[in-house]
């Protein structure tokens, strides 16, 4: 049972790992016995101190994915080189501009859409014909509550997160044939950095606490569970599902 859980020898890339859901898991797959590849535009040595704590293995690149084409040249090939394969890429990496639509800026809605879905997508693309070749590889896209529901003052952040689900279909429905699991997580409400506006306003943070019939915010770690079992080979005929973690706020 360990066996089909566990991730020994497997090569992991996650971006976003410098805090919050990405750091956990990271730390987490590489407790499974991965060989994790952290990347941030943030520092990451509080990441990788982690993982080695646990007697982990990790490679950090610092990589801005604004500049999509160089990072991803670069997150490749050093991964390559250190590691020598990709089995598993975990699409972390987001970012959120709250404003009224009326008034939502073309730069802040490029933006989003840069980091949350472009990106997914080219980092996926570029780690395919790897998997490919190997038979087999698992890509884990983060979605969000916001996949399925609209949001208030986030048109690019809903429109990306739709985007990311629909796009994790799409590749699944080509890339399931080659061995390549495609799939997603969709986050609930979870205490992080990018959440602290919510939390601290009093009214705001009641009222979702409501709607959540766990009763309460997740925390980062809740998502290592998820994260290694689309990982492993538990999931080996799972494909194009969005994996709801969200304490039961979808089912409400």
């Amino acid at each position: 049972m360990l066996n089909l859980f566990g991730l020994k020898g497997k090569v992991a890339i996650i971006t976003g790992a410098s805090s919050g859901i990405g750091q956990s898991m990271a730390v987490g797959l590489a407790k499974a016995g991965a060989k994790v590849v952290v990347v941030d535009i943030m520092n990451l040595d509080e990441t990788e101190e982690k993982i080695k704590k646990c007697g982990g293995e990790c490679k950090k690149i610092n990589a801005n994915l604004f500049e999509i084409d160089s990072s991803i040249n670069k997150i490749i090939k050093e991964t390559l080189k250190n590691y020598g394969n990709i089995d598993i890429l975990v699409n972390n990496a987001g970012i959120q501009r709250r404003n009224p639509a009326m008034v939502f800026s073309d730069k802040d809605w490029d933006d989003v859409m840069q980091i949350n879905l472009k990106a997914v997508f080219k980092l996926s693309q570029a780690v395919a014909p790897i998997m490919e070749k190997n038979g087999k590889g698992k890509i884990i896209n983060m979605a969000s509550l916001l996949s399925f529901q609209g949001g208030y003052t986030v048109p690019a952040y809903a429109a990306s997160k739709g985007g990311v689900a629909q796009l994790t279909k799409a590749l699944s429905n080509e890339w399931a044939k080659l061995g390549i699991n495609v799939n997603g997580i969709a986050p609930g409400y979870v205490a992080t950095d990018m959440n602290k506006a919510l939390i601290a306003d009093e009214q705001r943070n009641r009222q979702i606490l409501e709607r959540i019939p766990a009763g309460r915010w997740a925390e980062p770690d809740d998502y290592i569970g998820g994260v290694i079992f689309l990982a492993s080979s538990a999931s080996d005929y799972i494909n194009g599902e969005i994996i709801c973690i969200d304490g039961g706020w979808m089912g409400r």
